[in-house]
C-alpha cells in the first residue's frame, strides 16, 4: 500500500501537467474557435456594407480568415502537447502535395474561382446565361462552386471550373437593354398607318428610353403579312416588365385603328371541269 501512495505521489506532477495541458488546450482550442467566427462574421458584415467590395467575393474571403485562423489554432493546441510544429508543417506540406495531385479536379475549381473573382465576369445578383445551358440569377461564387438561381426558383450549384470553361452571357452587366419586338401587318392593312401607330406607342411608353430613339422599320414579308421591326432601348431592370406591356398595349393598339389580325391566307386554284367530258 505504501508503495501505491510512493508511485502515486510521484505521477501526481505529472498528472496535474497533463490536467493543465488539457485546460489549457481546450480554452485556446475553444477561444480559436470563437475568435474565428467573430473575425469571419466581422468581415463578411465590413465587406457587405463596404461599396467597394464585390458581393461575389464576401463568401470566399470569409471562408480564408475563418480556416486560416483555424489552422493556427490547431496548430497551437499540437504545440502545447509538445508536437514538433515545424515538422508537422513539412509533414503536412508534403502530404497537401500528394492529395493535390490526387484531387486535381478540386484544384482546378479553386483556381477556376480565384480566376472568377479576379476578373468577375459574373457578379452576385446579375443574371447570366452559360454555353453549357445552365442559366440564372448569380447567388454565390464560393471556393469550389458557383450557385444560381433560376426564374422559377430552382437552385443550381455548378463546379467552378464548368462556369470559367463556358461561354458566359451577361444580361445585367450593361446598364441598357436593346428589345426587339416583330410585329406583322396584314397584306391589306395600310403599312405607313401602322408604321404611325407603332411609333406612336414605343413613344408614349414611359419604359422605353428616349436616347437611342426607337427605330420603327420593314423587316420581312411572310405568308402572313409585312413584318415591322419595333426596336427600341430601356433600362436592363425593366427590360421583361416592358417587353410584356408592349406586347399587350401593340395589339390594342393595332385592333383599335382597324389593323387585321395577321391570320395566315392561302389561295387554291382548280381546273374548269371539263363539259365534254360529262
Amino acid at each position: 500500500m505504501q508503495e501505491y501512495l510512493v508511485n502515486l505521489e510521484a505521477l501526481m506532477p505529472r498528472l496535474t501537467e497533463a490536467a493543465i495541458n488539457i485546460a489549457m488546450a481546450l480554452a485556446i482550442l475553444i477561444i480559436g474557435w470563437w475568435i474565428s467566427s467573430l473575425l469571419g462574421a466581422w468581415v463578411r458584415r465590413a465587406a457587405t456594407r463596404s461599396p467597394r467590395i464585390d458581393a461575389t467575393i464576401v463568401p470566399m474571403f470569409h471562408s480564408v480568415v475563418v480556416w486560416a485562423v483555424r489552422i493556427f489554432t490547431v496548430i497551437a493546441v499540437l504545440a502545447r502537447f509538445g508536437v514538433q510544429t515545424a515538422s508537422l508543417i513539412a509533414v503536412l506540406g508534403a502530404a497537401g502535395l500528394a492529395v493535390g495531385l490526387a484531387l486535381q479536379n478540386t484544384l482546378q475549381n479553386i483556381a477556376a474561382g480565384i480566376m472568377l473573382l479576379i476578373l468577375r465576369p459574373l457578379r452576385t445578383g446579375e443574371y447570366v446565361a452559360l454555353s453549357s445551358g445552365a442559366e440564372g440569377t448569380v447567388e454565390e461564387v464560393g471556393l469550389f462552386l458557383c450557385r444560381l438561381v433560376q426564374v422559377d426558383g430552382i437552385h443550381i450549384t455548378l463546379p467552378n471550373s464548368v462556369v470559367w470553361g463556358a461561354t458566359i452571357t451577361n444580361y445585367s452587366r450593361n446598364v441598357t437593354r436593346r428589345l426587339d419586338i416583330p410585329v406583322t401587318i396584314h397584306y391589306s392593312d395600310d403599312l405607313n398607318g401602322a408604321l404611325e401607330n407603332l411609333a406612336k406607342v414605343a413613344a408614349a411608353h414611359p419604359m422605353v428610353l428616349k436616347d437611342p430613339a426607337p427605330l420603327i422599320k420593314v423587316s420581312e414579308y411572310t405568308d402572313t403579312g409585312t413584318v415591322i421591326n419595333v426596336r427600341i432601348w430601356c433600362a436592363a431592370a425593366q427590360y421583361w416588365d416592358l417587353r410584356w406591356d408592349m406586347f399587350h398595349q401593340i395589339r390594342q393598339a393595332l385592333a383599335a385603328s382597324g389593323f387585321k389580325a395577321p391570320i395566315p391566307v392561302r389561295e387554291i386554284q382548280g381546273q374548269p371541269k371539263d363539259a365534254s367530258a360529262a
